[in-house]
């Protein structure tokens, strides 16, 4: 609980078997998280047996992609406050507590991995995905008159729920680009956020989405051309 609000962090998996559990429990050892949605997203064999080791609650999707993951996590989630994360161990569990301390004031707190103290050695933040994350987050806050954005990448974020039932009825990417899809519709929607600077370390595993050079450059792509659906109001608000 966080003054007087449940919290729950939710989550979409494919290949995170080896750090599944040790992220799930670190949620849980911070004292303030009510629930873990797991949304198993057709992933890695042995998966779901150590999601179900934990006090976590499990849900298959069958429909492949990162944001169709995403969007079951945060549909089943019960609290007044969820936070969407990775469990690739690239996320701290106790930065929890910088997005709560934020939540009071601002219905949406979203993580920023561009602050260079904050990136671990090895972390997938070199100087090309760095600067474009950096270049699309100003673009965004040029055309769409937002306050300081840093990064459009992150998927460590929290939305209390009074303002996530105003975008869940709007068509929402299903895919990778997900993260920047949601956030623009919820700053077209007049949502007020704030960034907030977490820890990115070095993942466990393969990512699948930047594993090298050309899927992350086609990611970049994808994620251009919803910024400018939404820019000229191509992707209608719902």
């Amino acid at each position: 609980m966080w003054n007087g609000k449940k919290v729950s962090v939710v989550f979409s998996t494919f290949n995170e078997k080896e750090t599944i559990r040790k992220c799930i429990e670190g949620f849980f050892s911070t004292g303030v998280v009510d629930e873990v949605i797991a949304v198993d997203n057709n992933s890695k064999k042995g998966t779901k047996a150590e999601i179900l080791k934990t006090k976590a609650k499990y849900f298959y999707e069958p429909i492949q992609g990162i944001g169709s993951g995403y969007q079951r996590a945060i549909r089943e989630a019960t609290g007044d406050i969820i936070i969407t994360t990775e469990v690739d161990d690239t996320y701290e569990p106790r930065d929890v507590l910088k997005l709560l301390s934020y939540s009071d004031d601002f219905d949406l707190v979203c993580g920023t991995r561009t602050t260079a103290i904050m990136i671990g050695e090895g972390a997938n933040m070199g100087f090309s995905m760095k600067w474009a994350n950096w270049a699309y987050a100003k673009f965004i806050e040029v055309s769409f008159g937002t306050n300081n954005l840093t990064d459009v990448g992150c998927i460590y974020r929290l939305i209390n729920r009074k303002a996530y039932n105003k975008i869940k009825n709007c068509q929402i990417d299903g895919k990778y680009s997900f993260n920047v899809d949601w956030m623009l519709f919820m700053v077209r929607k007049g949502i007020h956020f704030i960034e907030v600077p977490v820890n990115f370390k070095k993942r466990v595993g393969e990512s699948f989405g930047a594993a090298n050079f050309w899927k992350a450059a086609r990611v970049a792509i994808l994620m251009a051309g919803v910024i400018l659906q939404h820019r000229f109001n191509i992707k209608k608000l719902r």
